[in-house]
């Protein structure tokens, strides 16, 4: 964890190369950065990112994940999400479906809502662990203001390529909405040797996600290819990644891939694996579809892939809570409801 050494990921096992963005150069404006950007969130959905300002932030989030977790499971419990479709609060290990077989997954967590952390000591949603009111204020709000921040500046990016009026996606993320954006700490224990799926293939529920991890775990099912391949972490690095939201404000353009979580390969199975999340989405009034009335690209995306989804049919938080709900052991009924907790791109054939 926190100053913690970890053995190297394994030379010999394949991974799945992604450009490096260097955000400082994004938000200063340079054009050949942002191509680059544009390039990895239009033809696979996730890049590796530099220079995000976060860094000094994450040991912090990840002690506060820590302590979290140390309490008992009784005291833990009394802050669970429940399985109506919430997310703030706590999850507990095997409560949700990782393939068609119905195996349960081997993931802790600890989720924190964006306006609990900024509304703090004021609650917004809902109730936390003290280890997590103890840090609201110096660790996870400063935290979901930075990533809130660097995601802001990533949207007005893809609202420019977009062809989109200044200002739209912005709009539809505002700060002063309610949603479901959410800081999330995740522990999978130490499970040497195995490869057990910790989290399920999906694809993420909301714009844009923004993921710290020291361990191999991650793996991606990018387009095109038919076999799954660990993304590597690299130090000083955050992965980054597409969400459905964006996905379908923008007819398909902006990709949102499959992913899910093994535990570490290798040598470093023996550790237990961390990783810190924030989830950027939409208000929670906004609806799903694509925006073809604002952006002629986008129109002309819409007109040349009729075949896909580009209308959920319900506004963020609807969508968020389907999906979430669906997720869930305790409410899945039969393969229909696995699948439609997966995501945008999730096919049966994908476990």
């Amino acid at each position: 964890m926190p100053g913690a050494t970890f053995p190297p990921f394994p030379h010999d096992v394949p991974t799945q190369p992604l450009v490096i963005v260097d955000y400082a150069l994004v938000k200063a404006g340079d054009q050949a950065e942002i191509d680059v950007l544009w390039k990895a969130a239009t033809e696979k959905g996730f890049w590796y990112m530099k220079n995000h300002g976060v860094e000094d932030l994450l040991d912090p989030m990840f002690e506060m994940g820590q302590e979290t977790m140390d309490l008992s499971i009784q005291a833990k419990m009394e802050y669970w999400q429940g399985n109506s479709g919430g997310s703030f609060g706590y999850k507990a290990k095997g409560a949700t479906t990782v393939d068609l077989s119905g195996s349960k997954d081997n993931a802790e967590m600890i989720n924190v809502s964006k306006d609990d952390a900024l509304a703090y000591p004021r609650v917004a949603h809902a109730s936390y662990p003290s280890t997590v009111n103890a840090r609201m204020e110096n660790t996870v709000r400063p935290f979901v203001e930075a990533c809130t921040d660097a995601n802001n500046t990533i949207m007005a990016v893809f609202n420019a390529k977009l062809g989109l009026p200044e200002g739209t996606l912005a709009s539809l993320h505002a700060r002063d909405e309610p949603s479901v954006s959410e800081a999330r700490v995740i522990k999978v224990p130490a499970t040497p040797g195995s490869t057990k799926i910790a989290v399920g293939a999906h694809t993420d529920f909301g714009s844009l996600s923004f993921l710290a991890n020291r361990l191999g775990g991650l793996q991606v099912l990018l387009p095109g290819q038919d076999d799954w391949r660990y993304v590597k972490p690299l130090p000083g690095h955050v992965i980054c990644n597409v969400g459905d939201a964006l996905n379908l404000f923008s007819g398909g353009i902006l990709m949102s891939s499959i992913h899910r979580v093994l535990p570490p390969p290798l040598a470093q199975s023996h550790f237990d694996r961390w990783s810190l999340v924030f989830f950027t989405r939409p208000g929670n009034s906004v609806h799903l579809k694509a925006l073809t009335e604002l952006s002629p690209l986008i129109a002309q995306k819409v007109a040349e892939t009729p075949d896909k989804m580009h209308d959920a049919g319900v506004n963020a938080a609807q969508w968020f809570a389907r999906r979430q709900s669906k997720w869930r052991v305790d409410n899945q009924k039969g393969l229909d409801d696995y699948l439609a907790s997966r995501g945008t791109e999730h096919t049966q054939t994908v476990v």
